[in-house]
């Protein structure tokens, strides 16, 4: 990389941590070519992205911004994983953990809260945001749809005493 792509390289790590609200760091020591594909895979197919990183300009981008927390984590070869949703990048990055012994999760931060490799754990067993916007919809919905079912309810009553009042009428006058 020469100075003007160091600079580019910066510039986009600092936007991205004033964007994303969530960045894990892991390193990824002896994976192979094949490995870190099916990690690009997984974390592209969860909405995360993931960048191998030169701790030296991961430190410079990480001046200033409420992510400098991780700092201390920037050692060794390293890659950083971020998403809008804060549990999607966390539980991408621990269950390809389980399954690869070489992909070693290092903490990350949640804002300016930084998290040990335990946070990031308990972080990635909370169920997404998509799921949570769905459960509240439908907590939502719920109440209406039973205030509806409520209302109805006394119509269809009268409805079947007045057709029961008719179906008694009619045996009378036969």
């Amino acid at each position: 990389m020469d100075r003007i792509e160091k600079r580019e390289f910066v510039a986009e790590l600092s936007a991205v941590f004033a964007d994303t609200s969530m960045v894990v760091v892991t390193q990824n020591k002896g994976m192979t070519v094949a490995d870190v594909t099916e990690l690009r895979r997984k974390m592209r197919e969860a909405g995360v992205s993931f960048k191998v990183a030169k701790n030296r300009l991961a430190l410079l981008a990480l001046q200033g911004t409420r992510f400098d927390g991780i700092s201390t984590l920037m050692k060794g070869p390293t890659a950083l994983a971020w998403s809008q949703d804060p549990v999607a990048a966390a539980k991408v990055a621990v269950d390809f953990a389980k399954t690869n012994d070489k992909f070693v999760l290092l903490g990350g931060a949640l804002g300016a809260q930084v998290l040990s490799v335990d946070g990031v754990k308990a972080l990635s067993e909370l169920p997404s945001l998509d799921s949570l916007r769905a459960k509240i919809l439908g907590l939502i919905q719920a109440p209406a749809t039973k205030v509806a079912g409520v209302l109805q309810a006394p119509a269809g009553q009268l409805a079947r005493v007045f057709a029961a009042y008719a179906d008694s009428q009619k045996s009378e006058a036969a």
